[in-house]
């Protein structure tokens, strides 16, 4: 009962892209009182405003991805972005709980604008944890299925929000669950 009652309040408050047949119940608890506000976190949002106001282009977005995905080591541009506010600050978050695998930002194109650790790659524009968040500009919640993540070595559920600026999408944060750590 209360499991349908949890339910039932989500997906009343929120709209939500769910993939996995049935969630953790602790798992939407911890959308809804942790990772949602993320989405409306200050450090977050500013970030991805002064991203945004970069005007990066797709050209150059998929160039960096490219050098992103081929690069060995880390470069000068993965080690200049992994050292920013933001990462710092989504480093700090993913080290106070031990559910969190990955959390990583994104701007209005799904480009990174922060991450708690190395990606596999720069543009999350073509994957569905961004599309289906972002929803070009509406803003929604995506549960996607538990799967093995190479990037973090672990079984975790990605779970992607709407990044809003008051009502505005401006971009998305993804993070990676680690369910069986949850409480």
């Amino acid at each position: 009962m209360q499991k349908l009652f949890l339910l039932t309040l989500i997906f009343s408050l929120l709209t939500i892209t769910l993939i996995a047949e049935e969630p953790h119940p602790g798992l939407l608890k911890l959308i809804t009182n942790v990772v949602v506000k993320l989405g409306n976190d200050p450090v977050i949002v500013n970030a991805v405003k002064e991203k945004n106001a970069q005007n990066e282009s797709m050209d150059t977005i998929k160039k960096t991805d490219a050098e992103w995905i081929s690069a060995k080591t880390p470069t000068k541009f993965m080690n200049d972005l992994i050292g920013n506010e933001c990462s710092q600050y989504l480093q700090k978050l993913t080290s106070m709980k031990a559910y969190y695998s990955e959390i990583f930002v994104m701007d209005e194109n799904g480009a990174l604008v922060g991450l708690s650790d190395f990606t596999s790659d720069y543009w999350q524009g073509d994957e569905e944890k961004f599309t289906a968040s972002f929803a070009g500009g509406a803003g929604k919640i995506f549960i996607d299925e538990k799967k093995y993540d190479a990037s973090t070595e672990q079984e975790t559920v990605q779970v992607s929000v709407p990044v809003k600026d008051g009502d505005k999408t401006i971009g998305a944060i993804t993070v990676g669950i680690v369910v069986d750590a949850i409480e």
